[in-house]
C-alpha cells in the first residue's frame, strides 16, 4: 500500500484466533471448519496477532498457508518465542533469535507487521540485556534472512530465508514489572524506534502511554478483570479518543506518561490495537465496535 508521509492508517484486531468458546456460532459460523476460521477473521479484522509463535516454533508452511488465507493489505503481528523472553530471560539469544527469524516468519511477505516481545511480571529491568537485545534485533527483512542462517538444529523443518525486497521490520515490548518506569528505559526504546506497549491490564501491571516510535501498539486484556471483562461504550469511547489522539501524533489532555516532557507531539502514527479479553467471547465484537468508533472519528 502506498502511503504519504504525512497518513497513517489504524488496525484494530483480536490477539489469536483459535478458540473453542468462540465457535459453534458465538462469533464462527455454526459449521464453519475450523481450517476457515482465520479466513472468516481476516474478513473482520484487518489484523490479527499470532499467538502461536510465543509458546513454539511455527513452521514455514503454516506462515505460507496463514498469507494465502487472508487479504491483501491484512497485517499480521507476530509474538516473539517465549524461550527468549521467559526462559532464557535474553542471556545468550542470538541463535534462538536466529531460529525465530528462520522458522518462517518470513513467510508473511508484505503482511509481516511489528513484532511483539513480551517479558513477565519477574522480569526486572536491565540496562545492559535489553541493549544488547535490542542491537541484536534486525531493522530489516534482508538483515533478519542474514541472522536467521545462523539458525542451529533447533528447527522443526528447513529453514525459510526467502524474501522478496528489503522491508522494514517494526518491534514492540510489552513489560508488566514497575522497574520499567525509568526514563533509561523509555530511552533506550525511542533509540531503536521500539514500541512501548500500552497495555490495558485492569490495573494489574504498570501502564504508561509514552510513545517511544513511528506506531503506537496497544494491547487491550479487560476492563474491569484480566481476559474477562469486556469494555462498555464508555470505555470504548475513551480508548477511541487516546487513540484518535495518538495517531494524529498528539498527547491526550489527561495522558499518563512515564516520561514528562521527554515524547512531544510529531507526525502521525500508525496504530495497532489488539483485544485479548477472549475468555468471554468479548474480543471480537469489542475489536469490531471499537474500528467501528475510530472510523467515524476520520
Amino acid at each position: 500500500m502506498t502511503r504519504h508521509r504525512n497518513q497513517s492508517f489504524s488496525r484494530v484486531g483480536i490477539s489469536g484466533w483459535r478458540y473453542d468458546g468462540w465457535r459453534r456460532g458465538k462469533f464462527y459460523p455454526k459449521g464453519l471448519a475450523q481450517r476457515r476460521e482465520l479466513e472468516y477473521a481476516s474478513q473482520v479484522f484487518n489484523s490479527i496477532e499470532i499467538n502461536g509463535s510465543f509458546y513454539s516454533l511455527q513452521l514455514p508452511s503454516s506462515y505460507r498457508r496463514w498469507a494465502s488465507e487472508t487479504p491483501e493489505n491484512f497485517l499480521f503481528s507476530v509474538k516473539g518465542p517465549r524461550f527468549i523472553t521467559h526462559m532464557k530471560r535474553l542471556r545468550e539469544v542470538r541463535a534462538p533469535l536466529a531460529n525465530f527469524f528462520a522458522s518462517g516468519v518470513l513467510a508473511l511477505g508484505e503482511k509481516l507487521g511489528p513484532i511483539l516481545w513480551q517479558f513477565p511480571p519477574q522480569f526486572h529491568w536491565h540496562e545492559e540485556k535489553f541493549a544488547e537485545f535490542f542491537r541484536l534485533l534486525p531493522p530489516d527483512t534482508g538483515e533478519a534472512a542474514v541472522l536467521a542462517r545462523k539458525h542451529d538444529d533447533k528447527l522443526k523443518a528447513r529453514a525459510f530465508l526467502k524474501i522478496d525486497l528489503p522491508r522494514r521490520l517494526r518491534y514492540a515490548v510489552e513489560i508488566r514489572h514497575p522497574s520499567f518506569m525509568v526514563p533509561e528505559f523509555f530511552e533506550l526504546l525511542r533509540e531503536h524506534n521500539i514500541a512501548f506497549v500500552f497495555a490495558d491490564t485492569a490495573g494489574k501491571w504498570p501502564y504508561a502511554e509514552d510513545p517511544t516510535a513511528d506506531f503506537v501498539y496497544v494491547r487491550l486484556h479487560g476492563d474491569k478483570k484480566l481476559y474477562v471483562s469486556g469494555y462498555s461504550d464508555k470505555a470504548l469511547a475513551w480508548w477511541a479518543d487516546r487513540i484518535n489522539h495518538w495517531r494524529e501524533g498528539r498527547h491526550p489532555a489527561d495522558a499518563i506518561l512515564a516520561t514528562p516532557g521527554k515524547s512531544g507531539n510529531q507526525t502521525r502514527r500508525d496504530i495497532f490495537v489488539y483485544f485479548d479479553n477472549d475468555a468471554k467471547v468479548h474480543a471480537p465484537f469489542d475489536a469490531q465496535r471499537l474500528a467501528q468508533r475510530l472510523s467515524s472519528l476520520r
